[in-house]
Formats: structure tokens, sequence, C-alpha cells
């Protein structure tokens, strides 16, 4: 480990490497660079410390330097023990900034590296799966009358963001990111879908042609899975729990059964439900010899990890990948059971990061320009700042639309007209 009073990274001769990612991410997000621009002209952020718990990739260092273009001192933690990229770690070490987290980091130290975020007293929190937000609640009250608000990115944080203002516990207002249009439809769906396929395939390297895929959960982000594994030519099975998601996917063409009885015939599991325990070890045992078991919901108790590690034996028999020795029967485990989109592989394209990230930069400067006056609740980003990236994406892309004539826009406005 390689660590100063700044930062605490894995290697950081890494650095230059770090540096290359970031720009090949950089020349694949034009969005950021199109607000960074804007940020840097208005420096919204001066004066103001962001704090960050997230995945420490090259689209997430975008998003830093964006962010610090607008002139916010940045902190940033892992929020997953397996998804920090070294290399760019590395780099925004080299670049300054204060980052702390590598792949493969145990509990101490990922709940020690969002302490060393806390220390730099945030006004603003950035957080993937909301441990930052509740270390701050729980263990540094004295912080919050100072903190002017928060962005969440991910759909567990938003869940766990909920429990929190529906137990009156939330003391600062969080703006849900994951709930841009520009967010969970695109990123949760065309990224998931894309990069839980690809870690799953650089774990295992296995043909999905001819499987039967078992999809656990049919929000944004099990509909993306299904219909990628669907490309490849899986037989794909999807469970649920909610009424109007399974008739979906039944209409989408997929078999929909409980997790009991897919156990029974699936080839490969894929949890992106934001639950625990979805699949139990009591389904383990009823599966076959070789299936393969992963997540790409935020936390790794979508498969109770906790309860395989109790109950048998598991040798490492590739670089994320366990075998299991379930009463004779081999069963694979991608990535320990934690994201397997960022544990096995690189995480989202950096294209679909780009309106991601874009929606946490803008929701930022919401916080500032609002200062004092939201609630300490759970709010969504104002449609017009959503339809504002949705814009500027299709300029940078290139791509022209129809705009509303006058006529258009005032009969969608009027009642009189009708047969």
């Amino acid at each position: 480990m390689d660590k100063t009073e700044n930062y605490e990274v894995k290697d950081i001769s890494l650095a230059e490497q770090g540096k290359l990612n970031i720009e090949f991410a950089e020349a694949h997000m034009p969005l950021m660079a199109t607000i960074k621009k804007r940020m840097e002209k208005e420096k919204p952020f001066k004066g103001l410390t962001i704090g960050l718990a997230l995945h420490v990739t090259k689209e997430t260092a975008v998003l830093v330097r964006t962010l610090a273009a607008g002139g916010a001192k940045v902190a940033i933690a892992s929020c997953n023990p397996l998804s920090t990229q070294d290399d760019v770690a590395a780099a925004l070490a080299k670049e300054g900034f204060h980052v702390y987290g590598y792949k493969g980091e145990n509990n101490e130290e990922y709940y020690r590296y969002i302490e060393a975020v806390i220390a730099q007293k945030p006004d603003i929190t950035i957080d993937d799966g909301c441990d930052l937000v509740t270390m701050i609640h729980t263990k540094h009250k004295d912080m919050l009358e100072k903190i002017i608000g928060g962005c969440e990115e991910t759909t567990t944080g938003v869940i766990r963001l909920h429990a929190m203002e529906e137990d009156k516990a939330l003391k600062y207002p969080v703006i849900a990111v994951n709930d841009n249009k520009t967010k969970h439809l695109l990123d949760n769906y065309y990224g998931t879908g894309q990069s839980a396929i690809d870690g799953l395939l650089r774990a295992s390297n296995i043909l999905l042609a001819g499987k039967t895929f078992v999809v656990c959960g049919y929000g944004d982000c099990g509909k993306g899975v299904a219909l990628r594994a669907k490309g490849f030519g899986a037989n794909v099975i999807v469970t649920e729990v909610d009424a109007f998601r399974a008739m979906q996917a039944v209409l989408d063409g997929y078999r929909v059964m409980t997790v009991a009885d897919a156990a029974k015939i699936g080839d490969i599991f894929l949890t992106v439900t934001g639950d625990k325990h979805v699949i139990s070890t009591e389904h383990i045992e009823t599966m076959k010899d070789g299936a393969l078991l992963a997540n790409a919901g935020h936390f790794d108790n979508e498969v109770d990890v906790a309860g395989m590690n109790e109950k048998w034996k598991k040798r490492r028999i590739r670089p994320f990948l366990d075998e299991y020795d379930v009463d004779g029967k081999k069963i694979y485990l991608a990535a320990e059971g934690r994201l397997v989109n960022l544990g096995a592989a690189e995480g989202h394209p950096s294209e679909v990061m780009a309106t991601s990230f874009a929606g946490q930069t803008l929701a930022c400067e919401y916080l500032v320009q609002n200062k004092g006056k939201l609630k300490p609740e759970v709010i969504t980003l104002p449609e017009e700042i959503d339809n504002e990236i949705a814009e500027l994406q299709l300029e940078v892309m290139g791509v022209k639309k129809d705009k509303l004539t006058k006529e258009q826009e005032k009969y969608l406005h009027s009642w009189q007209e009708g047969t």
C-alpha cells in the first residue's frame, strides 16, 4: 500500500496507466466535457468540499475532475471493496485529490476510508449505496448542520434513504439521482445489462447460448440483463415479487416462476433486486451441479454468501470465481457475490455513465443554488434539469429531433378542441 495524509492507494506507480484510462473515458464522455467547460467558467462549488463514496473507476474520475473544475475540493472513498480500479485511484492521488481505496480492501479498511472522506468535512455528499450518509448520521451528527445536501447514485441507496426519511432520521436533503430518467432508464438498463454480462463472462468465460439464465428481479437493471442474456441465446427465466413487473416479464417473452422452482433448472443465476437473501442456501442445495451464481445488486447479501461460507468449503479457481463443494456438487460464485460488473469487470461503459454523472454534477449545483430552501427529505431532480441532460447528450451525439410548433404546443395545453 502507498499512503500519505491525502491518499491511500494500492500502488502509486500505476498512475500513468490510470491517467491514460481516464483520458479514454473522457473521450467517450463528451457530455461531461460540455458541462465541465461551464463549471470552469462559473465555479459553482468554489470554497466547498464534496465528499464521495463511489466506485473508483475511470468514469468516476471524470466526475471528480468535473467537480474540481467547478471549484470544489474533492475527497473520494470506494463504495465497494472490489470495485476500485487501482490505476485510476493512483492517478487521482497523483493529481492531488484525496482518494482512499483499493481493489480487495477488507471491511475495516472500507469503513476507515469512508471516515477519511468524512474527516475532510464535506459540504455536499455523493453516495452510492448510502453508507457515507448513514455513517455521518450515526457517528458524526455534529456535521449535519453544516452539510448543504447530498446525492445518491443507486437504487439500493435510494431505498435506504426512503427508510431514513420514513423514520424521520434523515437530517439533510438528498437528491435521488438514480431516479433521473437519464440515470435509471439508461445506466440501470443499458449499463447493467451490458456490464453484468461482461463481468459474468470475464469471471467464467462460459457459453451463454443454450443455457437457462435466471434473472432475479425485473426492475430497470433486471430488464437490461434479461434482454442481453436473451441476445446471447440464453433461455431466460425471471423471478419477481412485484405483480406488475412479473406480468411485464411474461409479456416480454420470458418464463416467470419462483426462485425455488427456478433453482432446480437454472444454469446461471444473476440477482438484481436490492434486497437480501434472494438466493438462499436452501435454494443452492437444490441447484444443478455446475450452477453459476452472480450478483449485480449493490451489496453482497442478495445471494446468501455468508451462509455459503459457513456451510461449505470453497476454493478460488479463477481470479474472480470461487467453487463451492455443496454435498458433492460444484456450485460457482462470481466476484464473491459482490457487484459482478465491477468486481470482475470494469463497470458500466463510459458512454452510459456520462448521463449519470452529468446528473450528479447538476444535482450538486442544484443543492448549492437552493441552499437552505430544501427540506431534509429524498428529492427528485426537477424534470427540466433531467431534460437538459438529455438535450445535451443528443447534441454531443449529433442527433437532431423535432420541436413542437406553436399550434402543437397550444393544442397540448388546451381542452376545447375534440372530435
